[in-house]
């Protein structure tokens, strides 16, 4: 007999930001719905994350700060066995790379993907980080818990080949950008 599979983290898909980088830089609709290769930015998002096969929570209510997008949407899925926090505005992130990092919530408190040395997203937390995450306000995320776990060597940097993760579209250079790299994609035998 296989031994149950264990229960997966919620994808946390943060939908909520004002975009105001975006329109400073000459954007003229929310960046979460600028056009990438003719569909919004969230809905390739959201593609990744149903690919993913992972169970998920759009938060889109207009919330002040990051903190109080991730503490909203951790509250509305409080008994979840963890949490995968990926912003909306992260086009490329493979669905391979949402099933690894939820796996690499296993046995710790915490779990960053890095590309290349550069931490990205989503950043996944077990259940114990409940309270601190609950506790998030304001325009800081969750470097906060982060750090605290941290401390504690509960932390485990997962190495990643996927561009996507440090990806993000935050002004109109940033979706030109990402529309050369999924271009690329797109191109390869």
């Amino acid at each position: 007999m296989e031994p149950e599979p264990l229960p997966s983290p919620i994808v946390l898909v943060l939908a909520s930001g004002r975009g105001e980088r975006f329109a400073a830089s000459g954007g003229t609709v929310h960046k979460l719905s600028a056009l990438l290769h003719g569909l919004p930015v969230l809905e390739h998002t959201l593609a990744a994350v149903r690919a993913s096969g992972l169970p998920w929570h759009l938060e889109d209510v207009g919330h002040p700060g990051m903190g109080d997008s991730i503490a909203a949407a951790v509250r509305a899925t409080a008994n979840a066995p963890g949490w995968l926090v990926l912003p909306g505005d992260l086009p490329l992130v493979q669905p391979r790379t949402l099933r690894r990092m939820a796996a690499a919530l296993y046995g710790c408190a915490v779990a960053v993907p890095e590309y290349r040395g550069e931490r990205g997203h989503p950043v996944a937390f077990s259940a114990q980080c409940l309270p601190g995450l609950l506790a998030l306000a304001g325009e800081q995320g969750a470097a906060s818990v982060v750090r605290e776990q941290q401390q504690q060597g509960r932390v485990r940097l997962v190495e990643v080949d996927d561009e996507g993760t440090v990806t993000d579209v935050d002004t109109v250079q940033d979706l030109a950008r990402a529309e050369q790299v999924l271009a690329g994609r797109l191109t390869l035998p």
